[in-house]
């Protein structure tokens, strides 16, 4: 081929690459010359004739657009939705810092907001349609990165949609094998967060998922500062806190409310202590689920709940609390069954 030729064919391909967008790799995002997009929002025109300023109502840097539109239906929350989530395919996420790092995962602090100066939905007002809240982006490592402890114990008897990712997940050496297993903790920990939280049980919403990204409910507060900055405060863990006794004894109904919740639906929580228990004020919230155990099929499973039952058992008796682990863990037995 002569040099001509291969330059003739190099410009072929990047007019290819060219052709190729944004919506064709991730799909619909909107832009700021869309006029019909599908939240019937019209974005203000940002004035290009001075380049550096830069577009509010476009993504910068650590900004994407929302993701909620382009995941399916049954990748987001259970309905009904709460009022304070956004949903609007002019909200943009923009990632304000890391909450936690984790052997399996990482959690990232995302705010989810309208830009100011966005017209809002037709059929809703502005002060209707949330326009701003706080979300924990988990994302999940593949098994390159990750440190899956007791892997087995917990996985042992689950079972996936599809034999052939069923299949490719007892074949770690595949590319797919290690791709589904990757995926494989952010989807039940999404599974077990809608289940939990539509039966009742003090879990954060999960809002979506895509891929090995679980997006869920900040759980805390914000404070605003002298200067009128506001900044997001994280609820702590229970082990970080010391209550008094009215609020220990508040705390310890709530949890085994929660953990009743889950041996009802048939789950042990897998690997549930202080440490994954917020105190956000006076109520108390149970994360980091994606080891939740079948308390049915798993084998390991009643050794998994009554370490469950002791590690929570011995932070409160530590503080004064007259409990039992054995007499818990008899009690959410007779709840599974």
């Amino acid at each position: 081929m002569s040099s001509g030729d291969r330059s003739a064919a190099a410009e072929r391909r990047s007019a290819q690459r060219v052709r190729v967008s944004r919506e064709d790799l991730e799909g619909y995002y909107p832009t700021s010359d869309d006029a019909g997009r599908p939240d019937g929002a019209d974005v203000v025109q940002h004035d290009l004739t001075d380049p550096t300023q830069p577009d509010p109502t476009q993504p910068g840097p650590g900004q994407r657009w929302s993701t909620w539109r382009s995941v399916a239906k049954g990748q987001r929350g259970p309905e009904p939705l709460p009022d304070w989530v956004v949903t609007r395919d002019a909200a943009i996420d923009t990632e304000l810092g890391i909450l936690k790092t984790g052997k399996e995962a990482d959690a990232f602090l995302i705010e989810r907001a309208v830009p100011a100066g966005t017209d809002s939905t037709p059929d809703l007002t502005l002060d209707q349609a949330a326009t701003r809240c706080l979300l924990v982006a988990k994302r999940y490592r593949s098994l390159e990165h990750g440190q899956f402890h007791r892997g087995s114990e917990y996985t042992e008897g689950r079972t996936v949609r599809r034999t052939r990712d069923q299949r490719a997940m007892e074949d770690r050496k595949s590319a797919w094998g290690r791709a589904v297993s990757a995926t494989q903790w952010a989807d039940a920990e999404f599974i077990a967060l809608r289940t939990a939280w539509e039966a009742g049980a003090p879990v954060p919403y999960p809002v979506q998922i895509d891929g090995t990204e679980v997006l869920m409910e900040f759980v805390g507060t914000e404070e605003t500062d002298d200067l009128g900055r506001t900044q997001p405060i994280a609820a702590p863990r229970l082990t970080r806190v010391r209550p008094s006794d009215d609020l220990l004894e508040s705390y310890w109904e709530q949890l085994t409310y929660g953990m009743s919740v889950l041996a009802r639906l048939g789950f042990a929580h897998g690997d549930l202590s202080p440490y994954n228990i917020l105190a956000d004020g006076e109520r108390l919230v149970i994360i980091d689920l994606p080891q939740v155990v079948d308390l049915a099929a798993n084998p390991f499973s009643s050794d998994v709940l009554l370490r469950d039952c002791r590690t929570v058992c011995d932070w409160f008796t530590a503080r004064g609390l007259d409990v039992d682990a054995d007499a818990l863990f008899a009690d959410l037995l007779a709840q599974a069954f």
